[in-house]
């Protein structure tokens, strides 16, 4: 008796489903995708270094790495807020210039995990009036919500290896 190769199944844009993380910002829900997410961590203080960009706080040791932690509050222009005990720092998987580092985002709550299909999530250029636009890949339909997914990459990049007055962040 003989194998045959199965034929693979072809998947329509409407079956085709990627998970995201999504977290929250002032009440908004913001996603990245969860193939990034490395590990959640509740809140702790991070040593700061200076002559750093103002987007990132400082840094934590995760088990001996030394992760540079960036305050997404900042970066998405939401006003800040003291921490408290839904405050996270979602450690995620960055790719930048050739090289692989973990990297951590202050965010007010972690909120949800949402399977979003292809179809369900629109360009991020159609944001009107957003300085962020760039850092934005799209808006997902989740339910009765809308999550705005964000191009990590891009984020941690402007945080990371430009300097404040190129990302347009205020100092």
């Amino acid at each position: 008796m003989s194998l045959e190769p199965m034929d693979p199944v072809e998947k329509s844009p409407e079956s085709i489903t990627d998970q995201y993380l999504t977290f929250l910002l002032d009440g908004v829900e913001y996603g990245i995708d969860i193939l990034k997410v490395k590990e959640i961590k509740s809140w702790s203080a991070v040593t700061p270094i200076p002559s750093t960009t103002t987007t990132v706080l400082g840094v934590i040791n995760l088990r001996g790495s030394i992760v540079p932690v960036i305050d997404a509050r900042m970066r998405f222009y939401v006003d800040g807020r003291d921490q408290d005990d839904t405050t996270a720092v979602i450690i995620v998987n960055s790719h930048n210039h050739g090289v692989d580092r973990f990297v951590g985002l202050l965010v007010d709550e972690v909120a949800d995990v949402h399977n979003l299909r292809a179809v369900d999530i629109q360009n991020g250029d159609d944001v009107v009036g957003s300085v962020s636009a760039d850092l934005i890949s799209g808006l997902g339909k989740a339910e009765d919500k809308m999550v705005i997914i964000i191009e990590l990459e891009k984020v941690v990049a402007t945080c990371l290896w430009e300097d404040d007055t190129q990302n347009g962040v205020a100092a």
